[in-house]
């Protein structure tokens, strides 16, 4: 069974996957792997490929998404199948570049946490509930992380490469998934990413954000088990 390695998004750890990792794992190996030690994506991509089995299935949200087409570009042959959720093919708008700076000097000033909360989280649910449990769990996740991994993790997003020609290049099973109202990575990169891939499947989450992998659990599982079929 081909093993599966998930990438988790921004200042997320492996508990982003917990619902899907405790569902999969009965009948594959599943793993995650941390994305934080270095502040380029080439970099990070090849942390994960030098960790990382010789063949497998990767699943990527977000920032994690990101790193996956990285990892494919390097490593096309090593990729058995692949899934892109809540996730942005193209380089950094310089709109979006521009507000990195000023998150970046407040978390070295110390302000992490009043980052993630005014500025990151309120962006990442469907029904946004700041005391809520999801919101809590991003929180912990970040802080548990800490500043370096925030600043490196900006600068990487920053400064990555466009990815649609590695995209266009990939012909294996691919799945493309997104909440239905994710305002951070909206549902029409997705359909550009699936126009970019015409085998792969794309699958819009009611009732979900930036992070349906949370907020319809069984869903995503669900859909993630029919991808794995195929691999």
């Amino acid at each position: 069974m081909t093993p599966l390695l998930f990438l988790p998004g921004m200042m997320c750890d492996a508990r982003l996957f917990a619902p899907q990792i405790a569902a999969l794992s009965a009948h594959r190996a599943v793993m995650a792997c941390p994305a934080g030690a270095h502040d380029s994506m080439q970099a990070l991509a090849a942390e994960v490929l030098a960790h990382a089995p010789p063949r497998f299935a990767l699943a990527g949200l977000s920032m994690g998404g990101i790193l996956a087409m990285e990892v494919l570009r390097q490593a096309p042959g090593r990729i058995a199948g692949l899934a892109l959720m809540d996730t942005n093919p193209l380089a950094e708008l310089d709109e979006v570049k521009a507000r990195r700076a000023p998150q970046i000097a407040a978390v070295r000033q110390g302000g992490l946490a009043d980052v993630m909360r005014g500025q990151m989280i309120p962006n990442y649910l469907h029904a946004p509930d700041p005391d809520g449990p999801i919101a809590g769990l991003c929180l912990d996740m970040a802080l548990n992380l800490g500043p370096q991994v925030f600043v490196n993790q900006s600068v990487a997003l920053r400064d990555r490469p466009d990815q649609t020609q590695v995209l266009r290049d990939y012909q294996g099973p691919t799945l493309i998934l997104c909440g239905e109202s994710d305002r951070l990575c909206p549902v029409a990169r997705h359909r550009l990413m699936q126009d970019l891939m015409p085998q792969a499947a794309l699958q819009v989450v009611p009732d979900a954000g930036h992070l349906p992998v949370l907020e319809q659990p069984e869903h995503v599982t669900a859909l993630l088990r029919r991808w794995l079929e195929e691999i």
